[in-house]
């Protein structure tokens, strides 16, 4: 891969994780629900699970979706469904009781699994894939996935501290519940141009 390459690469992942899209807006939710350290797992997850999901999608799925359209079309009604059940979760958290509160960010695992059924996530890797590793070669793969790995730190970290920053404006049980309510309608609004 050429310098010129990598560099456009590293801008496209750049602008590509910090723009609004599910990881980003469940980042910023759990940010503002519960903070920075008690989501870091969930970070942590995309950050890993991305560049796994570009690999695998390198290692073959481009051709398994040519040649078998119908599972592409199962997977995104099975990544909508999904994320209307992750958004219904969102809407339904309630804000903070003393102690106790019932709003739970993703744990590291659910995190990098959510790559499957993220739509933006696979508009991503089959777009880096397929644009930026032309020749199919596995020293491009790997870079493409260093790549998105290492601008999905300061992303996820940006959109967890804006979430967190919420935390000032969301002083009374009734703002936590519309911020919640509108974030999961971001959340399925998010997804309609990838569908």
């Amino acid at each position: 891969m050429h310098w010129e390459h990598i560099t456009a690469l590293a801008l496209f992942a750049f602008v590509s994780t910090f723009t609004p899209g599910p990881n980003n807006l469940m980042l910023m939710t759990s940010g503002a629900n519960v903070g920075f350290n008690r989501t870091l797992p969930h970070m942590l997850g995309i950050t890993i699970g991305f560049p796994v999901m570009v690999v695998l999608v390198g290692f073959g799925l481009v051709e398994v979706f040519d040649r078998y359209p119908l599972i592409h079309q199962l997977l995104k009604v099975l990544s909508l469904s999904y994320l209307f059940y992750l958004a219904y979760q969102i809407a339904r958290s309630q804000p903070p009781q003393s102690n106790t509160d019932t709003y739970k960010p993703l744990s590291f695992f659910q995190a990098a699994c959510f790559q499957w059924v993220n739509p933006k996530g696979w508009s991503m890797a089959l777009t880096a894939v397929t644009v930026y590793n032309p020749s199919n070669s596995l020293l491009g793969l790997g870079l493409i996935a260093l790549i998105y790995a290492l601008a999905n730190i300061p992303s996820g970290s940006f959109w967890i501290v804006a979430g967190k920053q919420l935390q000032y404006w969301l002083t009374n049980a009734t703002r936590v519940r519309w911020f919640n309510y509108s974030m999961a309608v971001l959340l399925i609004a998010s997804t309609l141009p990838m569908l």
